[in-house]
């Protein structure tokens, strides 16, 4: 008679691992990194290999002083560099931005105990790291196609002054705007976005519940710019800054985000309400990555109160 064996879930297994996610993750992200090394130049590229560099070395270093197994073949780390590099201005100091990388990677996630133990998202905590740390440097952008590299202001700015001198719309869509490194291009991160659809990598409720509820809200209550329409307002609300950046790549990610369905739209809404609320009200004209942490913070109580009920678990006593 054959013996039985008895296990843990989960039964059905596939052929993803977190190598393969990764890869999947970073091939989607190259889209925006080749438009914002076109649009800001070789400077570009340097920054995103050196948050890549210092986020991979960092994780194997501190995993060999921790005596830990060197995890750096995942890819989470070159991915978590990645994204930090492309949330950063193009002429941002290389030390700056190798110190950003080491706290991503040293601080918020391996301290807590490595991949699947951070309770915020790396990459944005290093970017807010810095952004409160040397917050000149952090909001100094430099014009697209300028061989200068002349400092201009965001469009978010131009608008949170009441300004209606904006760049096109277009350029607003491809990316011909200043702005971090890998936010500019709406029109490549939505590529990027439709590759981790096909692939399966990520789950279309957190995106489509953050940028619906922050598109209403802009709509219906936003204070748009002198001589603009609300739909307009709302279309460079949308295009421009970190929004699609945060909402394609790290308001899913699968560590920091409730994992039950409802759970996901109810941080995708939160999101959305937290990013219009520090975009209008705030005196930041920025949001997105503030509102992506502060609902991570919140993800754990989204899960235990979105989760489904056991099957079989006994009722109260009568």
């Amino acid at each position: 008679m054959n013996k039985l064996t008895v296990s843990a879930s989960p039964h059905i297994h596939t052929h993803d691992s977190v190598r393969s996610i990764m890869l999947d993750v970073f091939i989607a992200l190259m889209p925006a990194a080749i438009c914002g090394t076109y649009f800001f130049g070789i400077r570009s590229a340097l920054v995103l290999l050196v948050t890549v560099l210092s986020c991979v070395l960092g994780e194997a270093l501190f995993e060999i002083l921790a005596k830990r197994k060197i995890t750096v073949s995942d890819c989470s780390a070159a991915v978590t560099g990645l994204l930090l590099g492309l949330n950063l201005p193009s002429g941002i100091p290389l030390w700056m931005a190798a110190l950003g990388g080491l706290f991503s990677i040293i601080i918020v996630k391996q301290i807590f105990g490595g991949l699947g133990k951070n309770f915020m998202n790396p990459a944005l905590a290093g970017r807010c790291f810095m952004l409160i740390a040397w917050t000149g440097a952090m909001t100094t952008f430099a014009s697209p196609l300028a061989a200068d590299a002349i400092s201009s202001a965001t469009p978010l700015a131009v608008m949170k002054s009441g300004s209606s001198e904006l760049p096109s719309l277009w350029n607003a869509f491809i990316g011909r705007i200043p702005g971090c490194i890998g936010e500019t291009s709406a029109a490549a991160l939505i590529l990027g976005f439709i590759y981790l659809l096909i692939r399966r990598v990520v789950s279309i409720r957190i995106p489509a519940a953050y940028i619906i509820t922050f598109a209403l809200l802009t709509y219906l209550f936003g204070t748009g710019a002198e001589g603009m329409s609300q739909a307009q307002y709302t279309a460079y609300q949308l295009c421009t800054g970190g929004l699609l950046l945060g909402a394609f790549f790290m308001a899913t990610d699968y560590v920091t985000t409730p994992t039950t369905p409802m759970g996901m739209v109810i941080f995708g809404i939160g999101c959305g309400v937290l990013t219009f609320i520090i975009r209008n009200f705030g005196g930041y004209p920025e949001g997105a990555s503030f509102s992506i942490i502060l609902m991570n913070i919140a993800s754990p109580l989204i899960e235990s109160a979105t989760a489904p009920k056991c099957f079989g678990k006994a009722g109260k006593k009568i």
